[in-house]
């Protein structure tokens, strides 16, 4: 046999011995695994067999439109565990993200620590084969709105695997009484199935054991997680948010291979992500982005996204002048800002020329004077709201 026909050969067996695989996994009903593995052959034969490549992610956009229904992509565990017929497993959420999403909006260095998780984990053979292990956990800490279900989301986005949500809040206010077995069978579940999974509001249990206040129920739980951590697989991924470090028992800090911290977004992220969330309203607002930017620092993200959703509405359905929409977003979170803040939020308006020095004082608090100095004179008509 020729070269040529060895390799039609060789070829013909990685086929079929991958739908083999599919059909076995499909015939078990792992139905998560059945989409895990269209999303890896559409990759694979996309540049070898682009006709079968079109086919199986016709078939992968199928399964994820039925199985997540309408959006955000976040369903009920599909295949929980045997013996899982409590509420102990309908408490994991799964976000299923494969058929694709945006980067989050992050700092440069956050981001990076990121990718350098997604690359450990797709490169994990090559350091074990050194006799280096993957980082296998990692705790994300930082304010409500800043990225962090949203960065875990990417991760396992980026790793082919869906997102596993257990909401410890939840766990704790259902389930006393009972919340070491369940806490244990569903981080089970996870191990077995090397899960991408996120512990969401980790000081509901693990907060430290100093605290006098606690029952003894929630003190053992603290030692449930910290076994946890020390013996989660290189297999899976397991994160664990909090809004509350102060709260974490410190042991549980040294137990985890990575801590990503999320800070306020600085005003640059701010406005890339404003053009992000204006969508096709970003035509008609670009003049305005760096000064809605300059107006909304400081507050995380998800705060601009609500603001910017509330702007483009009105600009819908009002038909409000855009400079008047602009002021009354910037003008409810000016009185946040510093002083210095306010003033690059004043220089940031005059220069657009749409408004009046007096009417930028009005709204910053910072002097006319100060503004002219900084932005030079005022327009010699204001074009603002009235």
């Amino acid at each position: 046999m020729d070269d040529g026909s060895t390799a039609v050969t060789q070829d013909f067996d990685e086929i079929s011995s991958d739908f083999a695989t599919l059909a076995r996994l499909a015939s078990a009903q792992s139905y998560e695994d059945v989409r895990l593995l269209l999303a890896r052959l559409v990759r694979k034969y996309r540049s070898q067999h682009p006709q079968l490549a079109a086919q199986l992610d016709q078939s992968l956009k199928a399964t994820q439109t039925r199985a997540a229904g309408a959006s955000p992509l976040r369903r009920e565990l599909t295949a929980p565990p045997a013996h899982a017929g409590d509420a102990r497993l309908e408490l994991i959420k799964v976000f299923d993200d494969l058929g694709g999403m945006e980067p989050p909006l992050l700092p440069a260095q956050l981001m990076q620590q990121i990718e350098a998780i997604v690359l450990e984990r797709k490169q994990r053979d090559a350091l074990l084969a050194r006799g280096i292990s993957p980082t296998r956990s990692a705790i994300l800490v930082g304010e409500p709105g800043l990225g962090k279900t949203l960065s875990a989301r990417w991760i396992a986005h980026q790793l082919n695997k869906p997102l596993w949500v257990l909401d410890l809040t939840a766990v704790m206010s259902s389930l006393l009484g009972k919340t070491g077995s369940n806490l244990r069978a569903a981080l089970d579940h996870a191990k077995a199935s090397s899960a991408v999974l996120l512990l969401d509001e980790v000081d509901a249990i693990a907060k430290r054991r100093s605290d006098e206040s606690d029952i003894g129920e929630l003190k053992r739980l603290v030692t449930v997680i910290l076994q946890e951590v020390d013996q989660w697989p290189d297999t899976g991924l397991l994160l664990a948010a909090t809004n509350h470090p102060e709260l974490v028992d410190p042991a549980l800090w040294r137990r985890f291979d990575a801590v990503l911290t999320f800070t306020a977004p600085e005003a640059a992220t701010t406005a890339v992500a404003i053009r992000r969330y204006l969508g096709q309203d970003l035509h008609d607002l670009e003049s305005w982005v760096e000064t809605l930017a300059a107006g909304l620092q400081g507050k995380s993200l998800s705060d601009v996204e609500r603001t910017v959703a509330s702007l483009r509405r009105a600009h819908a359905l009002n038909h409000t002048p855009l400079e008047a929409l602009v002021r009354q977003a910037v003008g409810e979170g000016a009185g946040e800002l510093s002083k210095a803040q306010r003033l690059e939020l004043a220089v940031q308006m005059a220069r657009t020329g749409q408004h009046t020095h007096q009417e930028i004082s009005r709204l910053t608090g910072v002097a006319r004077d100060t503004i002219r100095k900084h932005a030079g004179p005022s327009p010699r008509r204001g074009r603002g709201m009235k």
